[in-house]
């Protein structure tokens, strides 16, 4: 018995000592420092001994061309890495990282490591070491998103590896930690002082990692090679060792020596069975043949000992391999791999993860389409039906009624087709609705070309529509002199026809270059909202193509130039009400409406292109609310008019005009009366007029009736009243005067008493002629009043002041040159008694 305490130069000495002064040797047992056992066991094959080790663990001695007659009845550290392909696949993790300490003893178990796992469909996703500072690597494994970490380091760097993990959120329901299972009870609270963690982080990292180990003693209770269980054999140990040590490795050293025992009893028998003059006390180190018997004797061995089934392969004992997890500040056994069985069983009645189900071995990425809502869906599309039914009932009440004055005078035609523009914009809302969730990919991309032309037609008849109506008021009210124009309907459907072809040529251009294609945008991970191991990587489908801003440029560049000239117009005619063109004010307001609200859900639609809800949302409102609002402010007066006042197109034709230019405190207001569309403003200037004359008429005929009467009473006042009535008889003749030279008037004057007929020859209306006189004066009895007075006064004195015939005289004078009194009458005043 030698006692090298672990230094080479002596553990060399005494075996040579042994070699030479004592007596042959047939074996080597032991050898517990891996340094020292590695240098004698290089040099047995010099004298063809056999050596058993029951405590060298090293890997570095399973190297059979190195080591050949070198066993041990301990597992190497190596031998835990098929235990952990098993566990790894138990568990299905696919994906490791591995963190090691730069020490030989460590590399080479994760070199090994690397071999097993090579070719099992099991990826080593990152392999670090450090020296001193673990806090470098344990950050490089969780950026490459490391989940399982399989560890070789001792007890020291286990407490700083923990606390770079806690320091780095490694721990906790996501990570698994497996570290060797040879560490001594409460390890760390030797090493706890020599971090800058507090014990309760380190102890939260640690919670749940799994230790991996060779198992001292066979947990079976089966009987052993010496007519013990294992349980028995542990407790007389215990009772023989007293207070003293224990050691992990007693159990190993029992099977050891029974390994020899068994050696030496397998080589008599095949000696004596071979030949009788050679005996296993006739070995000697020069003796090769008795060496080869030791070593083929031992390979065989196969027995039931205390540490479990003693097998060895090509030398290295086939053990059992006992997981421990780390629960609560104790190490619980969880499970344990037979090597000879290459089986593993796991109690997972005792196994415990700090989340729901194990980890996973990498950050599990679901991809998640965002789609819209049904019930958001349900609601929209309900509103849209509602729309369109309320569309349809405005086509038929146009279509019913399309001759009635009141709708014919706005236009049915262009009313029409506002309705069309507003259904097809309802239709699109549909569409816009169907994602991912309803249809199929290449339904989906289908869709991105029907639903933009639905949209843009449907929006430039409408909208269309609108403007050209806007534009006819635009152009026939804008003109301060109020000049007559005459714009027809079919002037109008050209101008929504080229829009329209205008935008078939934009369209047709971009489905030919560039269609529109299904794309999907990905989002940055989010946590599952449910709290499984799973992080969620939103996913987007979008309508794009490759040059998509420059042809959504050009669209909106259109219709934005068209929807800035339509709202200039709206504008412009804010201020006109014209009953003939019933509806020019509320176009006037839809194209506002439309306007404004495109530009508000274009901008917002943008901003919101990540959140389909929102976005579909905000679209689907925009293109209800403009829809709804322009159809109902174009019908629903039309329909109140008509159903309060079903005559108003007949019984009432005059409509106001009002114009306020933009001036500092002044308006000018217009009363016009039109049948077609057009009025002039002269018109009142000239009812203004004739009113006024008529009161002048009607004040010279009270003053003709006082002369009348005058002349009757007494006769020799003629040429006094000649003389100061002088004037008014002038006054009269300029009236008519002023009547006559009126032709060019007719047109509007004819119009106007079409509207207002004279009252007809015969009747009363005694209640009239009291309230407005000026109606009377051209009555039969007051026309023939009249010309009872004046045509007396004519005779007797003025004809003979404008060659007629004199009061004197029984005939008619030749000239008027013949009397010279008549020749300071100024020859203006010239009278056809027909016009009186």
């Amino acid at each position: 018995l030698f006692f090298s305490q672990c230094d080479n130069a002596k553990g060399l000495k005494a075996f040579y000592d042994a070699i030479k002064y004592g007596p042959n040797h047939l074996m080597v047992f032991g050898g517990v420092c891996a340094t020292v056992t590695s240098i004698i066991a290089e040099s047995l094959k010099g004298w063809n001994l056999v050596q058993l080790s029951f405590a060298a663990t090293t890997p570095e001695l399973a190297d059979k061309k190195k080591y050949p007659y070198f066993f041990r009845t301990v597992p190497s550290d190596n031998a835990v890495n098929p235990a952990i392909l098993k566990l790894l696949k138990y568990y299905h993790w696919k994906r490791v990282g591995t963190l090691t300490q730069d020490l030989p003893r460590f590399s080479e178990v994760r070199n090994d490591l690397t071999g097993v796992l090579y070719g099992e469909d099991i990826e080593i996703s990152d392999t670090e070491s450090f020296s001193d500072d673990p806090c470098t690597s344990v950050k490089k494994l969780k950026g490459n998103d490391v989940r399982i970490i399989l560890g070789q380091f001792d007890e020291e760097m286990a407490v700083k590896v923990f606390c770079c993990a806690y320091d780095e959120e490694m721990y906790g329901s996501k990570y698994l930690w497996i570290i060797p299972g040879w560490y001594e009870n409460l390890w760390w609270e030797s090493w706890i002082n020599s971090s800058q963690c507090l014990s309760k982080n380190l102890l939260a990292a640690m919670e749940g990692y799994i230790g991996v180990d060779f198992e001292p003693l066979s947990s079976k209770t089966s009987k052993t090679i010496s007519g013990r269980t294992p349980q028995q054999y542990e407790k007389e140990y215990n009772a023989k060792r007293g207070d003293g040590q224990s050691s992990k490795f007693h159990g190993y050293a029992y099977d050891g020596i029974w390994v020899i025992a068994k050696t030496l009893q397998r080589a008599m028998k095949y000696l004596n069975a071979t030949t009788k003059h050679q005996k296993i006390e006739d070995f000697n180190y020069t003796n090769h043949r008795l060496g080869k018997i030791f070593l083929d004797a031992m390979n065989e061995t196969n027995f039931f000992g205390v540490t479990g089934q003693v097998v060895f392969r090509n030398g290295e004992r086939m053990g059992t391999i006992k997981f421990t997890q780390f629960q609560e500040r104790k190490e619980v056994k969880v499970g344990e791999y037979n090597a000879v069985a290459d089986t593993l069983e796991i109690n997972n009645t005792v196994i415990r993860f700090q989340g729901l189900e194990p980890p996973k071995d990498k950050t599990i990425i679901q991809e998640e389409l965002r789609k819209i809502s049904l019930p958001l869906y349900s609601i929209l599309s309900a509103l849209t039906i509602l729309g369109m039914i309320m569309a349809s009932a405005f086509l038929f009440f146009n279509i019913k009624n399309r001759n009635q004055k009141l709708i014919k005078m706005s236009s049915p035609y262009m009313n029409n087709l506002i309705i069309l523009g507003g259904m097809l914009s309802y239709a699109s809302i549909f569409l816009f609705g169907l994602d991912g969730s309803f249809v199929s990919e290449k339904t989906f991309e289908t869709l991105c070309t029907v639903r933009t032309w639905i949209l843009t037609v449907g929006y430039t008849t409408a909208f269309g529509a609108m403007f050209a109506k806007t534009w006819r008021v635009h152009a026939i009210f804008k003109n301060v002199k109020m000049k007559k124009k005459i714009i027809k309907d079919q002037k109008l459907l050209v101008i929504v026809g080229g829009m329209l072809l205008i935008d078939l040529c934009i369209l047709i251009c971009w489905q030919v270059v560039d269609p529109l294609r299904r794309t999907v945008e990905k989002y940055n991970m989010e946590p599952d909202p449910a709290g499984r191991d799973i992080s969620i990587r939103p996913i987007l489908e979008h309508c794009e193509n490759t040059h998509m801003t420059i042809w959504l440029g050009i669209v909106y560049a259109y219709k934005g130039l068209l929807m800035l000239f339509g709202c200039f117009l709206a504008w412009e005619t804010r201020n006109v009400s014209i009953p003939a063109l019933n509806d020019s004010k509320y176009i006037g307001m839809s194209v506002y409406n439309v306007g404004i609200m495109c530009i508000i859900g274009a901008a917002v639609s943008f901003l919101t292109r990540d959140q389909p809800n929102v976005q579909f949302c905000i679209v689907a409102l925009v293109i209800i609310f403009c829809s709804t609002i322009t159809l109902c402010l174009v019908f629903v007066p039309k329909l109140i008019t008509l159903r309060t006042n079903p005559d108003a197109a007949t019984q009432n034709r005059r409509f106001q005009f009002t114009q306020n230019q933009k001036k500092e405190d002044s308006k000018t207001s217009t009363s016009v009366t039109s049948v077609n569309q057009a009025s002039t403003s002269r018109l009142e200037g000239l009812q203004s007029e004739n009113h006024r004359l008529r009161m002048k008429i009607t004040e010279l005929d009270k003053d003709l009736e006082e002369v009348t009467m005058q002349l009757q009473d007494t006769p020799e006042k003629t040429t006094y009243i000649k003389q100061n009535h002088y004037q008014d008889l002038n006054d009269i003749l300029s009236i008519r005067n002023f009547t006559d030279s009126k032709d060019g008037e007719k047109a509007v004057l004819k119009n106007h008493l079409d509207q207002n007929p004279p009252a007809q020859w015969g009747s009363s209306d005694p209640s009239r002629t009291s309230k407005d006189p000026i109606e009377d004066i051209n009555s039969p009895e007051h026309i023939q009043r009249r010309l009872s007075l004046q045509l007396p006064i004519l005779h007797h004195a003025y004809l003979p002041s404008i060659g007629g015939v004199d009061a004197s005289c029984a005939s008619p004078c030749v000239s008027p040159s013949a009397s010279p009194r008549h020749r300071h009458v100024p020859p203006s005043f010239r009278v056809m008694v027909s016009g009186l």
